[in-house]
């Protein structure tokens, strides 16, 4: 018999819109209001000058180890900003940028890095999943919530944050067959940053792009420039149409960067090129999205210097008023203990008891 071609549906396209010498395609350039792209840059900066006042608090010890976004603001903004009110946003380690979108106070980010378990509380009324440390735990929570939404038949959409070295996990392929056999309603969000902590892309996985792993599960996959946050709003808005649509799932690759470290337990000059780093800092998305902003004339020198000087007094507001919290949460620190099962299992009290024990308290108080 004669081999023959099978007719795949899906192809992967690379979608870019404004490039780093800040060249636009007017043609896919999205028609967004003066009022959401200043919020947009405004989200980014504010992101990017915490993550540089948390990396200052860390190494002076008044902080615990957290992992930097500086690179990957485009690539969360972007894609957080075309959710509503009442969709799932279910994050990895990294997705400071989309919590402050989605109005976590910086102060709570601090909290949490500072070791107050509190911090990681979702907002009341909001849709937030807290932070996920196990690498791609969160992909199948994801996939399982999507279902949920559609069992429910609510307008609702999922969407989960992670990173390239996720993909390589079994969680991953788990999580998007389940999603492609019952078409739930899930944006699988990954944030290419070329590197699984000293591991390089290349050395992941032989796959061309990562977004062509959706094909094997039956969902489209898109590649776009994760440093161009017109083509990460434009590509995940059409994902979350299609979404609400009952259209099934998407996988978007945000090709970007980590400029920074992994965590701040990391050295990455251990294992990559600093010349690497520096071709990535031109194609940086911060300034590339001011030089777009000033050219629709929506931004000038001097707001420039205004708005990076607004959030640093927000910042140190939040600072003070973290260091404040964090002495009154201290005793408090039990109450990760409350929140993982409506009865807590023989494991998790002894756990307890080992804590209260460290902590000074009395045997009795674990049945406080």
């Amino acid at each position: 018999m004669p081999r023959e071609v099978v007719d795949l549906s899906y192809r992967i396209e690379y979608l870019s819109i404004l490039d780093e010498d800040a060249n636009l395609d007017t043609e896919l350039e999205p028609d967004l209001p003066d009022e959401l792209l200043l919020k947009l840059y405004r989200t980014m900066v504010r992101a990017r000058r915490l993550d540089a006042r948390m990396l200052d608090l860390q190494r002076e010890g008044r902080l615990g180890t957290f992992a930097p976004i500086k690179g990957q603001e485009a690539s969360q903004v972007g894609a957080i900003a075309t959710l509503g009110e009442g969709d799932w946003m279910i994050p990895s380690f990294r997705e400071t940028a989309a919590a402050l979108w989605r109005g976590q106070p910086m102060h709570s980010v601090l909290l949490y890095y500072g070791g107050n378990p509190q911090g990681n509380e979702s907002l009341e009324g909001t849709h937030n999943l807290p932070l996920a440390i196990p690498v791609a735990t969160q992909i199948v929570q994801a996939a399982g919530i999507g279902y949920g939404i559609k069992y429910r038949g609510r307008d609702e959409v999922a969407m989960v944050f992670f990173g390239d070295g996720a993909t390589s996990e079994g969680d991953f392929y788990e999580a998007l067959n389940f999603a492609g056999v019952f078409q739930t309603p899930v944006v699988f969000l990954c944030q290419n940053n070329q590197w699984a902590i000293s591991l390089p892309r290349a050395e992941q996985t032989r796959a061309k792009t990562l977004a062509q792993k959706a094909v094997a599960a039956g969902i489209p996959g898109i590649q776009v420039d994760g440093n161009d946050i017109l083509a990460v709003y434009a590509a995940t808005k059409e994902a979350v149409e299609r979404a609400r649509s009952d259209q099934g799932p998407t996988m978007i690759e945000c090709v970007t960067y980590r400029l920074s470290l992994h965590t701040t337990a990391d050295d990455p000059t251990r294992y990559r090129d600093e010349e690497e780093v520096k071709q990535w800092e031109q194609r940086d998305p911060i300034p590339r999205f001011e030089r777009y902003l000033a050219g629709k004339g929506l931004l000038t020198e001097d707001e420039l210097e205004s708005i990076a000087a607004e959030v640093d007094d927000q910042i140190e507001e939040a600072v003070e008023r973290y260091e404040e919290q964090r002495q009154k949460l201290g005793d408090q620190a039990r109450a990760m203990f409350d929140h993982v099962y409506a009865e807590r299992s023989p494991y998790l009290e002894e756990q307890l008891h080992q804590f209260l024990q460290v902590q000074g308290h009395d045997e009795e108080d674990a049945y406080a």
